[in-house]
């Protein structure tokens, strides 16, 4: 397991939860902090971090993982390869739709690691990331973790959508692709990327190939085109063979970018 460099009220918040559990070894490290907790899956690797509400949803591995492993093994080279190299990551869902969609709205046009940080300031912000805190935030408090005032008014019409709508319980899984891209769009702010991000995180669907993904674009070019421009024909015909698991073979591209998964 990675070790991570926490602030002194957050070894403190680790020292009192391992005083509780009698020093007993678990398979999680956990710390609390700014009312989130903090889980580094041991199991991983690389290591990979979550992060949660105060009422913890396990991430759940998608059934056809393995099938879709398997699978594109036996028909791109490239892929055996990444996933002999990542193969103990699994791409994970958190259970929370506002999460999902937040982290995405948050993570628009930027690295991985700039969204970390911003989500990291952001999260601090609330004591549970639920769409009711959200409205409780005003945008100036919003703009101090980073935030564009662009990503704010994003952000704050997601919540409403989220409590005006009741979305937090919409049968998101009886809908197919199109009919959930198409309830996503009519938020302000969210775009094909962010609802392919939510059908891939979310709802785990396995076929779904994010052409405007800037990591799928390099991850492409790097592994199949020498590190030249691509196009989205070229997109198109690399994925041909991933079929009907593109959303799987993208996140091994998105691995051998950045060995540290995201989990939106």
């Amino acid at each position: 397991m990675r070790q991570l460099k926490l602030p002194a009220r957050c070894l403190r918040c680790v020292r009192r939860i391992h005083s509780k559990r009698s020093g007993r070894s678990t398979a999680h490290a956990i710390h609390m902090h700014h009312g989130q907790c903090l889980f580094i899956s041991s199991h991983l690797s690389p290591a990979s971090f979550t992060r949660i509400g105060m009422t913890h949803t396990p991430c759940h591995t998608p059934p056809y993982w393995q099938d879709a492993c398997t699978h594109l093994c036996q028909r791109d080279r490239v892929m055996q390869k990444l996933v002999q190299q990542y193969g103990a990551a699994r791409l994970e869902s958190r259970g929370d739709a506002f999460m999902t969609l937040a982290r995405s709205i948050v993570g628009q046009q930027i690295s991985v690691k700039a969204a970390q940080a911003v989500w990291d300031c952001f999260a601090a912000l609330t004591p549970t990331m639920t769409p009711q805190h959200v409205l409780q935030l005003t945008p100036q408090a919003m703009r101090t973790a980073g935030l564009s005032a662009r990503k704010v008014e994003y952000l704050h019409d997601l919540a409403r959508h989220f409590v005006e709508n009741d979305l937090q319980h919409a049968n998101w899984q009886a809908m197919d692709d199109e009919a959930v891209t198409a309830t996503l769009l009519a938020i302000r702010g969210i775009g094909r990327w962010t609802a392919e991000m939510f059908l891939i995180f979310h709802l785990m669907r396995p076929n779904v190939l994010p052409l405007d993904d800037i990591g799928l674009q390099k991850g492409i070019s790097q592994h199949y085109f020498s590190g030249a421009p691509v196009s989205r024909h070229d997109m198109r015909a690399v994925a041909q063979a991933w079929q009907p698991y593109c959303s799987v073979a993208t996140w091994y591209l998105w691995c051998s970018l950045d060995p540290l998964p995201v989990i939106y």
